[in-house]
């Protein structure tokens, strides 16, 4: 039944290989169970609330994308789109989570009529190769910023704008600490690095007396606090229009770049480099976010982590169902998710940085109309705190530079017209 409805020997693999690359992926990517919450907490957010819409998402995200899509591809609330659900809209922009939720549900109402109509698809397929892959890395620099202030190692500083702070805190020695494990653990090979490097921290801070231990397992907590509490009428405010647009562009292009990645390496692309079946792949993506704003989280996307399960053999969508399971069974852990430090799940921030930094290899390093806007892409969305607005420079440079250089060749129709959208975005809303 399983090979009937996967397609197992189509592909090559086994149900056995696909269960290990879904156990896999889920352990590389469950950190996202403590970090979430954390960040969405900073919004105000109930803290159990979003650890159970963090793992109702997950699993509803990756069992759609298995059982509709058939990919390898997992889901969860998207590291960068959750910081800027948390510090742009709401601290920044001054706006309440239940609004924040709300432009989050209209922007993955947008995806699933973009993704029925293959819009989506089309705007996809048009964004030049050099900016898909500094999106993904501009996307790092900006977790890794966020990691690093968290832990405290980069502090504000009136005459620099940032500076380093006390380096000798205990904070920040663990997450120092919590990085190297990572990273370490990640060149032996060791499934889960991530995970493990948080929870081994954890257990240092508790045993040191610096974080008091609350648990490991019990029954779920209550999603209620969170659940339906998105405001849809008050994210339809002329001034959340801008907002809509910047979650719209956050999740099309980082869902794209993750697509086209983890599709790569799958060896899952047809001969002109196109994923088959993509559309479908889109609307899993999209409706996750419809579902996931109900819940009560932002934006689920789906994750560059699936690339470990691919790389265990992982090629068809009963790996992402694999996943979905273990984030079911992750519900249980939430006196545990309580517990984990914020210098912990700092330390997977500036890891998941440090991975996504490597997309700008595929970049071409031998035109400079290429490298050029990809690398004003990468430092913009860092540098101002914001991704759309990263894309949005990357956009409109590529297009200017092309012109000027007398390239018009590879300039896309689609890519001029979303340069022209963003140009709007920056001189109106």
């Amino acid at each position: 039944m399983l090979d009937r409805l996967f397609g197992l020997t189509d592909h090559g693999t086994t149900v056995k290989r696909e269960v290990v690359a879904g156990a896999t992926t889920f352990l590389t990517m469950a950190y996202i169970v403590f970090v979430n919450p954390s960040i969405l907490a900073d919004a105000g957010i109930d803290r159990d609330a979003a650890f159970v819409a963090t793992c109702l998402a997950a699993a509803f995200g990756s069992a759609v994308m298995g059982l509709w899509a058939n990919y390898p591809i997992a889901l969860a609330p998207g590291m960068g789109v959750n910081a800027f659900f948390a510090y742009s809209i709401v601290l920044g922009m001054g706006y309440s989570w239940e609004i924040a939720l709300g432009a989050v549900f209209w922007s993955g109402v947008v995806f699933v009529i973009l993704s029925v109509v293959k819009v989506r698809e089309a705007i996809i397929n048009a964004i030049p190769q050099s900016l898909k892959m500094a999106i993904a890395a501009g996307i790092g620099f900006f977790l890794g910023f966020i990691g690093l202030t968290n832990a405290g190692i980069i502090v504000a500083n009136e005459a620099t704008f940032v500076g380093p702070g006390d380096l000798t805190s205990a904070p920040v020695l663990l997450a120092v600490f919590s990085f190297v494990v990572m990273v370490a653990l990640d060149h032996r090979k060791v499934p889960g690095a991530i995970i493990i490097g948080i929870l081994l921290t954890t257990a240092i801070a508790v045993l040191l007396g610096f974080q008091d231990m609350g648990g490991i397992a019990s029954l779920p907590p209550s999603v209620e606090p969170t659940f339906l509490q998105m405001d849809v009428m008050g994210a339809l405010e002329i001034g959340l229009v801008t907002v809509i647009l910047s979650l719209l562009f956050i999740d099309m292009f980082d869902t794209a770049g993750t697509l086209i990645a983890t599709s790569h390496a799958a060896g899952l692309l047809d001969e002109q480099g196109r994923l088959p079946r993509m559309s479908r792949a889109l609307l899993a993506d999209s409706s996750a976010t419809v579902v996931g704003a109900g819940l009560g989280t932002s934006t689920t996307t789906s994750y560059i982590e699936s690339l470990s399960g691919i790389r265990a053999g992982g090629r068809t969508g009963l790996t992402a169902v694999v996943v979905a399971a273990f984030f079911l069974l992750a519900l249980f852990l939430a006196p545990l998710a309580g517990t984990v430090p914020a210098y912990a799940t700092a330390a997977a921030l500036v890891y998941v940085a440090c991975l996504m930094a490597g997309s700008l290899r595929e970049v071409d390093w031998h035109d400079v109309t290429e490298f050029a806007p990809a690398v004003v892409t990468a430092l913009s969305m860092p540098l101002t705190f914001s991704i759309s607005e990263g894309i949005g420079f990357g956009f409109i440079v590529f297009v200017l530079i092309k012109i000027l250089a007398g390239k018009w060749g590879d300039l896309n129709p689609i890519g001029v017209v979303v340069a022209l959208l963003f140009a709007m975005k920056f001189a109106y809303l």
